[in-house]
């Protein structure tokens, strides 16, 4: 019996926004923990919009996407969308209860926040 869960994506791809607030940089600083710890593989979401076809492939190759959003203007989830590919989790940082602003002294406690909404367990 497989000691590992077999609903869990094998390949999962994580993009966030990366932009120029607070929440845009805890969602690239919570991509890049996740890529640390082997839970994710961080991308290049300006790849995407910029129509990178080997980024795209990847990435309509990965078993599961998760897009991190800093706020609802939602950069990384309409990028994707326009890419056409999708979703499998998505996360708005501010929706999370952290405030938008330009304060980048990022909290780890808000990164470690936006990273369990982003698990792929139920």
């Amino acid at each position: 019996m497989s000691e590992k869960c077999e609903c869990e994506a094998k390949k999962v791809i994580v993009l966030p926004c990366s932009g120029g607030s607070n929440v845009g940089q805890l969602s690239n600083a919570a991509a890049v923990k996740m890529t640390q710890a082997g839970v994710a593989s961080m991308f290049c979401l300006a790849g995407i919009g910029g129509h990178v076809s080997g980024m795209i492939a990847s990435c309509k190759g990965a078993d599961a996407i998760i897009a991190i959003d800093g706020c609802s203007v939602a950069c990384a989830k309409k990028t994707l969308e326009h890419a056409e590919i999708p979703i499998a989790k998505y996360i708005v940082v501010t929706e999370l209860g952290i405030e938008k602003n330009k304060n980048f002294d990022l909290n780890e406690s808000d990164i470690a926040k936006i990273i369990d909404a982003s698990s792929m367990r139920a």
